[in-house]
């Protein structure tokens, strides 16, 4: 009955900064079986908006990955798209990105084409061409002509000893992203 009342004041401590505080009442929240499963993904939401205000990004994971797909699934897969993006997990970002995209409906084909180029970039760094020449590859499947991609593709190019080739892709990209 005092559920509205419970979030009120989680929200509340997370705002003041009491982060413990917040952690412990929306946890209650997140446990209890008597709560219908809109509420519980709620609580799950808030918890883990409150674990990633405090920093602990694996317990915010797992709380955010426990929201079901109602009210709080798209806001839950944001939060985690975020997090993925500032601990540079490009693959676990490019999940989401796709989970996100048929929760709301709209397309994130562009930056799930930048992050397969993070990942394409960290490959031509370890100079592993197979898996640079795939990310590369699924970055211009999900955006063709994407600038970055044919650039990085000019780069594995030079890297596989095929400056030609490089050349004539850099010269796409010129013409086609002045």
């Amino acid at each position: 009955e005092t559920i509205e009342l419970h979030f009120s004041l989680g929200n509340l401590f997370r705002r003041r900064g009491e982060t413990e505080r917040a952690i412990r009442v929306h946890q209650h929240l997140a446990i209890r079986d008597d709560l219908k499963p809109r509420d519980r993904d709620h609580a799950a939401y808030e918890l883990g908006r409150d674990f990633l205000r405090a920093g602990l990004l694996d317990r915010a994971e797992a709380s955010l990955n426990r929201v079901g797909d109602g009210k709080y699934a798209a806001p839950a897969k944001e939060s985690l798209l975020e997090m993925y993006q500032v601990e540079r997990d490009w693959k676990k970002a490019i999940i989401a990105a796709a989970e996100l995209e048929g929760l709301q409906g709209k397309s994130h084909q562009t930056e799930i084409a930048q992050f397969h180029c993070e990942l394409a970039q960290e490959a031509l760094r370890r100079h592993d061409l197979v898996d640079a020449e795939q990310s590369i590859e699924r970055a211009l499947q999900a955006v063709p002509n994407h600038a970055r991609a044919l650039i990085l593709q000019g780069d594995y190019l030079v890297a596989s000893d095929r400056p030609g080739q490089a050349i004539a892709v850099w010269s796409v990209v010129a013409d086609t992203h002045p």
